[in-house]
């Protein structure tokens, strides 16, 4: 299986790999490049130090409390094999093929086609979908996009996407106090304006930027990832046209969920919000997108 670039499902997998990696290690740059800004700005190392801690201490509660957290926010109930018994069987068959154990299995009372895989590891994972995609695929596209979200729990993407979500938040907040704080004066600029009037200035449009990069990081993370668990899935069920055909389906519903959120809209398999048609601002759309568009997904799973 080749795409037209020269580059088999394997391949793609260890490049979206790799390419995620740098990206993650940018983000980690911003956060630190931050909190190193407001610390010099302030004349107080330790601001960095309390920054970089508060940042692993909310990205490890995010861990511990993802799942609950999701499930609420997307008014999610738990399935039972008996009232969604094709979801459960695909489900176990494919776990077992893809050597993990059974996730839980919930859905959304929703007619949007849409889901999501999120829990803390492989041992902890959930895997949801909305009544409106179970109604609407085969039993060879729910194989499709079931493979995708098991994807996303054997690639740990439920742990890096938390992650990019959480820096991507501190960083933001980060640039909003240091905002407030310096309306209110102080810093280095208020005792030696001459000698420091460069690096202040460099330092504060950085710092109102920042939220911006981490926010593109972050997107750009979350497309990546989006591309990685669709090869991971073709390879699982050897059938990419499966996955490809579900894709094409759920575009072209295009229903927006009813409890849309920006603060899980990137676990989903595709954008929970629906896509403005005909938008003169579609670029800018597409840039701040959490997926990549779905014609360039089933151009790589048909090698086209």
């Amino acid at each position: 299986m080749e795409t037209s670039n020269g580059m088999n499902l394997y391949d793609q997998r260890s490049s979206n790999i790799r390419r995620t990696w740098v990206l993650v290690l940018g983000f980690l740059i911003v956060v630190i490049a931050v909190g190193y800004a407001i610390a010099w700005y302030y004349g107080n190392p330790a601001i960095l130090y309390i920054a970089v801690f508060i940042a692993v201490a909310t990205n490890f509660y995010a861990y511990w409390q993802s799942d609950k957290l999701v499930l609420s926010l997307n008014h999610a109930r738990p399935a039972s094999r008996e009232e969604f018994f094709d979801l459960y069987t695909v489900t176990e068959n494919l776990a077992i093929t893809a050597g993990l154990p059974k996730p839980k299995l919930y859905v959304i009372d929703d007619p949007a086609p849409n889901a999501f895989a999120t829990g803390r590891d492989e041992e902890h994972a959930v895997v949801c979908a909305t009544t409106g995609l179970l109604a609407l695929l085969s039993r060879s596209e729910l194989e499709g996009v079931i493979a995708h979200e098991l994807s996303h729990i054997k690639n740990r993407d439920i742990l890096l996407m938390t992650v990019a979500v959480v820096l991507a938040g501190f960083v933001a907040i980060l640039a909003d106090l240091f905002l407030r704080m310096s309306f209110w004066g102080g810093g280095r600029g208020s005792n030696n304006r001459q000698g420091n009037a460069i690096m202040m200035v460099l330092a504060v449009v950085g710092i109102v930027l920042a939220p911006i990069a981490a926010k593109l990081i972050q997107l750009a993370v979350s497309r990546r990832r989006e591309f990685l668990a669709d090869a991971s899935g073709a390879l699982l069920t050897r059938y990419p046209e499966g996955l490809a055909s579900a894709l094409q389906k759920i575009s072209a519903t295009n229903i927006p969920m009813r409890h849309a959120s920006h603060a899980t809209a990137h676990l989903f398999i595709d954008e929970p919000f629906g896509k403005a048609e005909g938008s003169k601002l579609a670029w800018l759309e597409n840039m701040f997108a959490t997926h990549p568009p779905i014609s360039a997904r089933i151009k790589a799973l048909l090698n086209k």
